[in-house]
């Protein structure tokens, strides 16, 4: 077998997952348009600059941590945007971006209970705007406040006087509009209310509003952002300025509750949720509480009068409550289901019901639309109030809850199992669990630990590193290596991100969005839960991984392994650099006068050079040309390739194709679209250029334009989760594909196990028994060849970019297209 990417073997452990009873499938109950999806919508995004600009514009869009001196409020003179009349929201008679700073800026002059302070950036470059709305507290208060919040993460009751935090998070999605005038018009009541019930919350209360969560989907009216990610489905991987942004908002502010301010479901979506349930969740604390607010939501919503026959407003729906399967908390990708990790016993998403997007925008009168915007912004701010006077009346309650919850995970205690009729409705199949290992164990490997542990750290969860050599789970492990120790606040966070995850495969029939994710066994670094009861380790806390690079000395050749995202970069670093690699064996080597450059690499990339011997093919910088999907394109750039977006329109208009080495093939586009002057460029770039394809429509392409001889088989597509691989590594799958009958010269460079294969996740047989993980054992996932015309072609059926967040799988992608690039021109009897 040709050797084009490197095998990753996990040094991970799997959890054994639970056992479950079988389940009916059962018909979804899915939002339209809001369901799985790829980031598929924004295959053409441009590229700036370099790609060296756009990882350095990521890295500059930090989130900003609150400050803890200064008291409120905080009067800050927001930058004023220039006035946009293409903003989406006007044709809605909502506020417009450029008009928020401004009322912000009104809002905060009119007393002392409005503070506005940016809180980070968009990918776009826009402001993102954090208001607090509380009675005046001095400095020393402010103090007081942040103690009381460290005490109760430590499972202790705060001091007398501690305001119970509530956040509000509006349009994540930048196509639900009206969630940022629901807010913005409760901030405007509460300025300046004299209500007792008003002065009263204030003073036992802080209101954290995002007021805008997605300002460039909203002024364009697209459910992403500029780098067309869907952020809601972002938390676990945080690729994302403004995921960044939120998940600093409630790190800081340690929730109760948090409403995520959404739309379109009629009657008004009102979580809790369907099953399953996230299993590392205190579930009894949350669903006491979710289920509650949810009720007082619906009542209120319900209670402004709205009719089907008058309005089209049906009544409140409660997933819980009202949906079978459908519509569940079990993956921490959404913001509501990554909040409580963070201390929020209540924690909703509202769908308002009166569509206003997608062809309704485009499509109905302006009266209407801005009809049914108001009824939104109505409910909107009707569930932000009900939110609001159910905190005031049981902020007591709601603190102790929050108390309790990370009071077990500082103690170390079992996962407790629900009690059935906890709340009405609450049955066999709402119980969901874990068990917590007592420790996670990291060797200090390289960048994708160093990668792993700043993500943990960033997440709030707690990590050590050992001082001196220790033993634990049944082996000896040097000073350095990591140990996350499970007695801590957050352990529920920090099992979410290690552990191996679950197969709820027989328990469930559908599925809102993924099922199955693992940093553990995706990230490229080596995880190894460890079971023993007494673990004794003598640890410093980490703030930070220490730096991982490293250059032999001496002189003479050096070698770069591809084995992770980090490696990819150093390369691309060296390349554009015009430093002479050549490509050996799925490794770069450097002549022994690069190494300065390296050196360089080493300490910026984290990345560890090896002697190497000299050979291979000269490698130049990689120019791709590609049909992909948003997170195909930001995840390759990323890398540091030149990227150029394409559709068929672009080719079909006459496309030079000079400039490229490798075309890749993962989204939009398909062979037929082609016009036959297209096809002939096509045909004539094959005989020089290579060919990289990832998924159904990858694997379409590689049929229809005649690539590779093989039968792509496309399995359940709504199957999806952690993958093991027959060479003992782990990869992911979303709607999997396998390839059989493969021609003269194609070669399998990965194959499904032939036990399982699925890990973690979602996947069932086809209502014939085709398409599950059984009929995928030991086909091949993966394969490699060279077209008759030249072209050296590789065909994913697994999924290693998906939403950015497969880390460990980045290097197969790249390899693949360094081989493509440097094999591409050879005839197919080339050995």
């Amino acid at each position: 077998m040709r050797r084009i990417f490197t095998t990753l073997l996990s040094a991970a452990l799997l959890l054994t997952p639970a056992t479950a009873a079988s389940a009916d499938p059962a018909p979804k109950h899915r939002e339209p348009g809001n369901g799985p999806e790829r980031n598929e919508i924004a295959a053409l995004i441009e590229e700036p600059a370099s790609a060296l600009a756009a990882t350095e514009r990521a890295a500059s869009q930090g989130a900003v941590t609150l400050r803890h001196d200064r008291g409120y409020p905080r009067r800050t003179t927001l930058p004023i945007p220039p006035e946009n009349p293409g903003d989406a929201a006007i044709k809605l008679g909502l506020t417009p971006y450029h008009a928020i700073a401004g009322k912000l800026n009104a809002l905060q002059a009119l007393g002392d209970r409005v503070s506005a302070e940016v809180i980070g950036r968009s990918a776009g470059g826009r402001d993102l705007y954090l208001v607090t709305v509380t009675a005046p507290e001095s400095a020393a208060d402010d103090w007081k406040q942040e103690l009381g919040r460290r005490l109760i993460e430590e499972g202790h009751r705060p001091p007398r006087g501690y305001k119970a935090p509530v956040f509000y998070n509006s349009s994540i999605h930048g196509n639900e509009f009206e969630g940022v005038d629901g807010a913005l018009r409760v901030i405007e009541e509460l300025a300046t209310s004299t209500d007792p019930a008003v002065v009263k919350l204030l003073k036992s209360a802080r209101l954290y509003f995002n007021v805008v969560a997605n300002p460039d989907g909203r002024i364009a009216n697209t459910r992403a952002n500029a780098n067309g990610f869907d952020m809601n489905r972002d938390l676990v991987t945080v690729s994302q300025p403004e995921v960044r942004a939120m998940r600093q908002i409630m790190i800081d502010v340690q929730p109760v509750a948090m409403l995520d301010l959404h739309g379109y479901v009629n009657g008004t979506l009102v979580e809790p949720t369907t099953p399953p349930h996230g299993a590392n969740y205190e579930y009894d604390l949350f669903i006491t509480n979710t289920w509650a607010n949810g009720l007082n939501l619906e009542s209120a919503i319900n209670g402004l009068g709205y009719t089907p026959a008058a309005d089209g407003v049906n009544p409140v729906e409660i997933p819980f409550r009202d949906y079978v399967d459908g519509w569940d908390d079990w993956p921490p990708i959404f913001t509501p289901q990554y909040a409580p990790f963070h201390g929020a016993v209540i924690a909703q998403t509202i769908e308002v019901p009166l569509q206003v997007n997608n062809n309704a925008y485009n499509t109905l009168p302006v009266a209407e639309l801005q009809r049914r915007a108001r009824i939104n912004t109505d409910i909107h701010a009707t569930a932000v109030r009900g939110t609001n006077r159910h905190v005031a009346a049981n902020a007591d309650k709601l603190i102790k809850d929050q108390v309790e919850w990370f009071r077990r995970g500082a103690a170390g205690e079992p996962h407790r199992t629900v009690p059935l009729g906890i709340v009405p409705g609450f049955g066999p199949e709402d119980v969901y669990g874990t068990t917590f290992p007592r420790a996670y164990v990291i060797p200090n490997s390289g960048p994708a630990a160093a990668r792993l542990v700043d993500f943990l750290v960033a997440n709030d969860v707690r990590v050590g590193r050992a001082l001196l050599p220790f033993r634990a789970g049944g082996a000896n492990h040097p000073a350095g290596t990591y140990v996350v120790d499970m007695r801590q606040p957050k352990r529920g966070l920090a099992n979410v991100i290690l552990e191996a995850g679950q197969d709820i495969s027989p328990r469930v029939g559908a599925m809102y969005d993924i099922s199955g994710w693992s940093h553990g066994l995706l990230w490229g670094a080596a995880v190894q839960p460890v079971t023993d009861s007494r673990l004794r380790v003598v640890s410093t806390p980490v703030a930070a991984a220490p730096p991982t690079g490293s250059v032999p000395s001496g002189s003479g050749p050096l070698a770069l392994e591809l084995a992770d995202g980090k490696d990819v970069q150093a390369l691309n670093d060296l390349l554009r650099q015009g430093v002479a690699v050549t490509w050996k064996d799925g490794s770069a080597v450097l002549p022994s006068s690069a190494r300065p450059a390296a050196r360089t690499v080493a300490d910026r990339y984290g990345v560890r050079f090896t002697r190497g011997t000299a050979g291979g093919t000269a490698l130049a910088p990689v120019r791709i040309t590609a049909a992909g999907s948003a997170d195909d394109l930001f995840t390759l750039r990323e890398l540091g390739f030149q990227v150029t977006p394409v559709n068929a329109a672009l080719l079909n208009a006459g496309y030079d194709w000079s400039s490229t080495d490798v075309f890749y093939v993962g989204s939009g586009l398909t062979y037929a679209q082609l016009n036959p002057a297209a096809r002939a460029a096509l045909d004539a770039y094959l005989a020089t250029g290579g060919v990289v394809t990832r998924g159904s429509t990858g694997t379409r392409f590689n049929t229809d334009a005649g690539l590779l001889q093989a039968t792509a088989v496309t399995g359940n597509t709504d199957g999806n989760g952690v993958v093991r691989m027959a060479d003992g590594s782990f990869s992911f799958v979303y709607a999997p594909h396998w390839f059989t009958g493969l021609g003269a010269g194609v070669e399998a460079e990965q194959s499904y196990a032939t036990e399982g294969p699925l890990v973690s996740g979602h996947w069932r047989a086809d209502e014939d028994g085709s398409g599950g993980p059984e009929a995928a054992r030991g086909q091949a996932a993966v394969i490699s060849g060279l077209d008759e015309r030249g072209a050296a072609v590789v065909a994913f059926g697994t999924e290693p970019m998906f939403r950015n967040h497969p880390k460990g799988l980045f290097a197969q992608v790249a390899s693949a297209l360094y081989w493509s690039a440097v094999t591409s021109g050879q005839t197919a009897a080339t050995p």
